[in-house]
């Protein structure tokens, strides 16, 4: 198949079949950076070389109820992590000045456990508070699965967007975790784009999922309009159900970001956790059809130092994205200078 011929016809409106899904996922591996190649095509028509930097803090570790099998803080995990409770206010702003300071334009403010407490969707939303009065960051929140109404209250306290991944296909879904149905996670990401909130949902690759699971996920996630979509690669923490699995191969990677691509041309596709682990050297090439990155550390575990991204950034002669409100702040202080 002649892979820049699909992806013009993907710049004019073809929607990928099934088949040419298929034959994308089982062509030789000498196609590979063809593929990517003409990924880069549809990226570059989209957002040019701009990359999108997005930092994360974990505000609440471990604790959590749901026995998700490839998560540390899963209540069936025995995972040496650290736990703790809900983060203060002034920790979670401390954390948003870091992001800010390093470039970051989406500051995502992660909390584990199903769904948020009172307690802890008021922090958030003090913190959020302070935040949009004081830096020029998008927010994101991460904090499960909500409940009527807290989706409002979010978008109220400056919330911009969340997050909750459908992580697999629906068909894959009770392999995972047994806890929550996929429809419960569906359900949160349609109250959020009824609250007005920008919908951000993704995957995780390598827990063994089929290549049908792989195209029924973006399908899925075509279909929720997601507007940002982490790609997470499995990294198989000691402790957890699936220790042990072999980290997928930097080519499989490459190859799944560039379908991804192809299936999502419009949206912001973001090279997520375990990228480090299973890109390794290659990691600078998903930026070719990816056009976003997470700066600095996850969740459980340790990211590329952040300087090392945008050193990594400014190699591949790509540029950091400056969204709408980095650029208002700035002709703000130098009206005022």
């Amino acid at each position: 198949m002649n892979w820049h011929s699909l992806a013009e016809s993907v710049l004019n409106g073809h929607q990928l079949t099934n088949q040419e899904c298929l034959d994308f996922l089982q062509a030789d591996s000498k196609e590979t950076l063809s593929q990517l190649d003409a990924a880069y095509l549809i990226r570059h028509h989209f957002y040019g070389n701009d990359v999108k930097l997005n930092m994360l803090i974990n505000t609440k570790s471990g604790l959590c109820p749901e026995n998700c099998r490839y998560c540390s803080q899963s209540s069936e995990s025995n995972a040496p992590i650290e736990k703790y409770r809900m983060m203060t206010k002034d920790e979670i702003v401390k954390g948003a000045k870091r992001a800010a300071e390093l470039g970051a334009g989406t500051f995502c403010i992660v909390a584990s456990g199903r769904g948020p407490s009172r307690h802890e969707l008021a922090t958030v939303k003090a913190a959020a508070r302070e935040i949009k009065e004081t830096l020029p960051l998008k927010l994101c929140g991460c904090l499960g699965i909500l409940a009527d109404n807290q989706a409002e209250e979010l978008k109220e306290a400056g919330i911009d967007r969340y997050n909750h991944n459908i992580n697999t296909s629906s068909e894959f879904h009770d392999n995972i975790v047994s806890t929550h149905s996929f429809d419960d996670r569906v359900g949160t990401v349609e109250k959020v784009k009824q609250a007005g909130m920008s919908p951000c949902s993704g995957v995780i690759i390598g827990m063994g999922e089929s290549l049908e699971n792989i195209i029924s996920m973006m399908r899925s996630l075509s279909s929720l309009n997601a507007d940002s979509i982490p790609i997470n690669f499995l990294h198989a923490i000691e402790g957890t159900a699936f220790a042990g699995k072999t980290p997928i191969t930097p080519m499989w990677c490459l190859r799944i970001v560039a379908l991804s691509r192809f299936m999502l041309p419009t949206k912001e596709i973001r090279i997520a956790g375990g990228r480090e682990l299973n890109l390794r050297s290659l990691q600078p090439m998903a930026l070719y059809a990816a056009n976003s990155v997470f700066l600095g550390d996850y969740l459980t575990t340790s990211g590329q130092e952040a300087e090392k991204d945008l050193k990594m950034i400014e190699d591949l002669g790509f540029t950091i994205e400056k969204d709408a409100f980095a650029r208002s702040a700035e002709h703000f202080q130098t009206c005022h200078h």
